[in-house]
């Protein structure tokens, strides 16, 4: 659970896209589980090149969590490599996760994380 002074800390946003054998082993799932419990906001979902895509955002500390996380996947996955891109606040820190499943969104649709 986040701590109740929270909302006083600046919150991170990142970008990150997940590669290796991350889809079908759960990684949606538990990236959306430990993302509330630790009340980081965003949304994760597969994409078509078979990586997984997510943005977080949050205070520091909680999305520096999920992206140790992302470095290593659920037991059954094999991460061999992760983008993280710095993104600006959005202010969405409480407006929770969403885990968009059954949209498989095709690489040239991926969130744009740069000019």
């Amino acid at each position: 659970m986040p701590s109740p002074d929270a909302s006083a800390r600046p919150a991170i946003r990142r970008h990150v896209i997940v590669a290796g054998r991350v889809q079908g082993v759960f990684f949606r799932d538990s990236t959306r589980r430990e993302a509330e419990r630790l009340g980081v906001a965003g949304w994760v979902r597969n994409v078509d090149d078979g990586t997984v895509e997510a943005v977080l955002e949050g205070e520091a500390s909680a999305v520096e969590d999920r992206l140790a996380f992302c470095r290593r996947g659920p037991e059954r996955a094999r991460v061999d490599s992760l983008e993280v891109a710095e993104q600006g606040s959005k202010g969405s820190a409480t407006s929770g996760f969403a885990d968009l499943v059954g949209y498989v969104a095709p690489p040239e649709k991926r969130v744009r994380t740069g000019p």
